[in-house]
């Protein structure tokens, strides 16, 4: 499918194999076990999978924890919409983030125990990055001080762009530089695979939190990662490990969640540039964080945002500051009535949260964001009912 369009590879990508098996839609293998077709096949498959190989010709998927093809096919489509060589789907992104600061930390990190994050980041993965819990050292820092924070011991620089919440645009080209030799990873969920593809700007991994635009609709959690064949390997040997394996129902809906993301995500999007312009006039509202907000409070002033660069998109995910505060905040997310106030992101409704009290309540104090900053993730209603329920909560401030 190489040089096809984004929304054709989002309907057809991953399903090579459909019309071999007879079908049209796409099947869902629920299998925990498989049959091994002899000792020696079951042990070598069961081999190479649990190292984090593929399935090998003659042999068996042995176990649904090692391997499985609905899972494989969801894969195979993400992988073809980042123009990554694989993809390895885990059962969060959370579990995926994990993933990847093991298989460099750990045994194949060769004794690197160190990792670079630029700030700021989900609160889960700053969160866990902070702790002590994967037995890894964090240097957290700014865009402009990766090169700085990089030690010989460094195993893996991550940044997500745009940030969470702020929405930040991070110029992944330049971290790349600074990082040298050092893999970056780089939380593209925001963007999605429709406005932005970290590998083509020197990336090794491009993650997403499959849970939000991905699927789409609420109702899947999952995290992908795309990235060359050899550090998928590396990935499905401690998914395999791990047991961290996206179930096959959960492969199945965000499989079928890609088919019309670039619809969804084009709509969305002008959705919120709608919204966003009509957030900044409000006298409540102190700022405005939208990477495609044109006004005097707009997020990108380097050239990251258009077509034919980083980020084809401003996406539909917008921030903003509100002048009076936590008690503003507290206001105006008990006034919606047709956003729901509730964390998660990217489905066809609109959501809205307080990022300091909640998706970031766990980070170190001088990463939380402004009390006063609240996250809305546009849907697919009509933009100017969603501004009429924003003009009736924010009246309450």
């Amino acid at each position: 499918m190489e040089g096809m369009k984004p929304d054709t590879l989002a309907v057809h990508a991953g399903r090579d194999d459909l019309e071999a098996l007879g079908v049209h839609a796409l099947p869902i293998d629920l299998s925990t076990t498989n049959p091994l077709p002899d000792i020696t096949r079951g042990g070598d498959s069961y081999e190479a999978l649990a190292t984090g190989g593929r399935p090998i010709e003659g042999g068996s998927h042995v176990y649904a924890r090692l391997w499985n093809p609905t899972v494989a096919r969801f894969e195979a489509a993400l992988a073809a919409l980042e123009h990554a060589d694989d993809a390895v789907a885990f059962a969060s992104g959370m579990a995926a983030t994990t993933a990847a600061i093991l298989a460099h930390t750990s045994g194949a990190g060769q004794g690197k125990h160190h990792v670079v994050a630029v700030r700021p980041l989900y609160g889960g993965t700053d969160h866990l990055l902070d702790s002590d819990l994967l037995g890894v050292e964090t240097t957290f820092c700014e865009e402009h001080e990766v090169a700085a924070s990089v030690r010989p011991d460094t195993a893996l620089v991550v940044l997500e762009t745009p940030a969470n919440p702020t929405l930040d645009l991070v110029d992944i080209s330049g971290v790349v530089a600074q990082a040298g030799e050092i893999p970056v990873m780089v939380d593209s969920t925001f963007a999605t695979p429709f406005l932005q593809n970290p590998l083509d700007q020197g990336a090794r991994m491009a993650m997403h939190s499959a849970t939000k635009y991905l699927g789409g609709h609420g109702d899947v959690i999952g995290g992908v990662i795309a990235c060359d064949e050899s550090t998928a390997e590396a990935l499905r040997r401690v998914r395999a490990i791990t047991g961290a394996l996206l179930h096959p129902l959960g492969a199945y809906l965000l499989h079928r969640g890609l088919a019309t993301l670039p619809v969804r995500m084009r709509a969305q999007q002008a959705a919120a540039g709608r919204v966003a312009k009509w957030l900044a006039s409000h006298p409540a509202v102190e700022a405005v964080h939208y990477p495609g907000f044109d006004g005097g409070r707009g997020r990108d002033d380097r050239g990251l945002l258009g077509e034919g660069r980083q980020q084809r998109g401003p996406g539909a995910m917008v921030s903003i500051t509100l002048a009076g505060g936590f008690e503003a905040a507290q206001a105006f997310t008990s006034g919606v009535r047709l956003f729901t106030h509730a964390v998660s992101l990217g489905g066809v409704d609109s959501l809205l949260q307080h990022p300091a009290a909640l998706t970031h309540r766990p980070v170190a104090a001088e990463a939380k964001p402004d009390l006063g900053l609240v996250r809305l993730s546009i849907g697919l209603e009509d933009p100017e009912d969603l501004i009429a329920d924003l003009d009736a909560a924010l009246a309450r401030v």
